[in-house]
């Protein structure tokens, strides 16, 4: 089992900057692929950037150039820094573990709103 606990969000004007941070508890962080996802209103969840332990990490084509992944093995955190919002990056971003190679085996965060005005 794993606990996902996001901070971080809040509200910003497009251009500017937002630092999400996950921290995970409860068992062995090296195993699991970490990924912020998010959700707009009445859209599906997508996935936003994946980085693995060893630091191997993958964007989506909207956010490549603007968001980066890190994670602090050391801290089991997991952040998200992201630059240059636009107001279609408004959503509720979520933290999720996914079991390396098992990729059955998830968990979620409780998510955290960013909301971005013109």
């Amino acid at each position: 089992q794993v606990q996902l606990v996001e901070s971080g969000g809040g509200v910003v004007q497009a251009g500017r900057s937002l630092r999400l941070s996950c921290a995970a508890s409860g068992s062995t962080f090296s195993l699991y692929v970490m990924s912020w996802y998010r959700q707009a209103p009445g859209k599906e969840r997508e996935l936003v950037a994946s980085i693995t332990y060893g630091g191997s990490s993958n964007y989506a084509d909207y956010v490549k150039g603007r968001f980066t992944i890190c994670r602090d093995n050391a801290k089991n955190t997991v952040s998200l820094q992201m630059n240059s919002l636009k107001p279609e990056d408004t959503a509720v971003y979520y933290c999720k573990a996914e079991r390396y190679r098992a990729s059955e085996i998830f968990y979620w965060g409780q998510g955290t709103q960013v909301t971005v005005s013109s």
